[in-house]
């Protein structure tokens, strides 16, 4: 067996059929008490077609003390499935696991299981595939698969990479508050990646689960998807961050949905959720003073090369405190042991000062003072330091949030 999945997999591959020979896309959707999963479907059948063979594993998955409800659904779903799969352009296959372990079930287990079926697949064929995570409630654009192909092989180097994202902001399929709290967490999304970016941090890639794709070699490298029932997109796609030259996709766009859920302890449903029940016009997000902080901090990265830390004295006192109980005078030690120039010193830097442990500062900082800011004031703030985006004639949140996509989608970052 595939030497990844013999140290690593969940189960043994579960699909018999034998792969297309020309195999190059597997998209993963990772399926949980979901009643409309045929619109997805539906959006993929409608993509144009690459080049290549597209397979489209869906995980229909419950834990084993699993609510009637949710077997029922789930059950309901599957149906649905086997009724809509016949004669389609692509190639459709369901894993059905209705008794996963109750520590492990969720959305993290659920992708983990397709995407390595993926790997299983691509492995049959001797193929290092690309493998896509989709949601079972979002859709895409019609040219989806075609420029996720023609992404990885204009940059043949690429480990992975983001795709654009735009939720609905605005229609009839959801109420006015629901569009209302969507327009501010997307928001508040694209201020925070963009407030990384101002900063000069390497790794200011959106983490968003359903808009994300890997090569099967990458995948397997950084030990796959973990098993986290939230939050897995996150530390997943970090790990193939790590590994260099990650990219992001901007030709199509994926389009998640906005609706409210419960199933995870935080995550866009959970965020709107929140905003619903809180029943305020005001929306706050991480205060801009932070990212002034970390900005100032990793200036310093030339003098903390020349064994000079004195300017951390100039920094506030919570990232002071913060910096003291993550050891970083050891820590800055330790690296200074194990490079011999500027270019590895920095590398070796910013994998301790990695994604996780900045927003663990950010957390840290508002905790001890920093508070949360009104996201108009923090966009504003971070807008007013980059001096390519001009805000000051606008005050609808979801006009700027048009005016952060079309950022993004240029490559024209602050």
């Amino acid at each position: 067996m595939n030497f990844y999945l013999n140290k690593y997999g969940f189960l043994p591959p579960q699909l018999e059929e034998a792969p297309n020979p020309d195999l190059g896309i597997c998209v993963v959707i990772p399926c949980y008490n979901e009643p409309d999963l045929i619109s997805t479907l539906d959006s993929l059948e409608n993509c144009e077609s690459p080049q290549s063979s597209v397979e489209v594993i869906v995980v229909i998955n419950s834990s084993e003390t699993e609510s009637e409800s949710v077997i029922k659904q789930n059950q309901q779903t599957l149906n649905a499935f086997n009724s809509w799969n016949t004669e389609r352009k692509y190639v459709y296959h369901v894993i059905y696991q209705p008794n996963l372990p109750k520590k492990r079930a969720g959305v993290g287990l659920a992708r983990k299981i397709g995407m390595d079926e993926a790997v299983a697949r691509f492995d049959a064929l001797q193929k290092d595939g690309i493998i896509v995570c989709f949601d079972a409630d979002a859709t895409c654009s019609t040219n989806y698969l075609q420029e996720i192909e023609k992404h990885f092989e204009q940059h043949p180097q690429t480990p992975g990479c983001s795709i654009h994202f735009e939720h609905p902001i605005d229609g009839n399929e959801f109420a006015d508050e629901i569009y209302e709290g969507i327009i501010n967490y997307e928001l508040h999304l694209r201020y925070y990646n963009q407030a990384l970016r101002y900063c000069g941090l390497p790794y200011t890639f959106h983490t968003v689960g359903s808009s994300m794709a890997v090569r099967s070699s990458a995948y397997q490298k950084q030990g796959g998807m973990n098993k986290r029932k939230a939050g897995e997109d996150f530390y997943f796609i970090h790990k193939i961050i790590a590994l260099g030259g990650f990219t992001d996709l901007t030709t199509t766009t994926v389009f998640p949905s906005p609706r409210i859920s419960d199933r995870v302890p935080f995550g866009t449903g959970k965020a709107i959720g929140d905003w619903v029940k809180q029943g305020t016009d005001e929306f706050y997000t991480y205060n801009f003073e932070s990212f002034l902080e970390v900005k100032k901090f990793v200036d310093m990265l030339p003098s903390f090369y020349e064994h000079d830390i004195s300017g951390i004295q100039d920094l506030h006192e919570a990232f002071q405190l913060f910096l003291a109980n993550n050891d970083f005078a050891n820590r800055l030690k330790e690296i200074h042991q194990n490079t011999t120039d500027y270019p590895s010193f920095q590398k070796r830097f910013f994998v301790w000062f990695d994604a996780f442990l900045v927003l663990k500062l950010v957390h840290f900082m508002r905790d001890e003072g920093v508070e949360n800011e009104r996201i108009i004031s923090a966009v504003n703030n971070l807008c007013s330091k980059s001096q390519n985006i001009n805000t000051d004639d606008l005050s609808d949140r979801a006009d700027i949030l048009l005016r952060f996509r079309r950022l993004e989608k240029s490559f024209s970052y602050f």
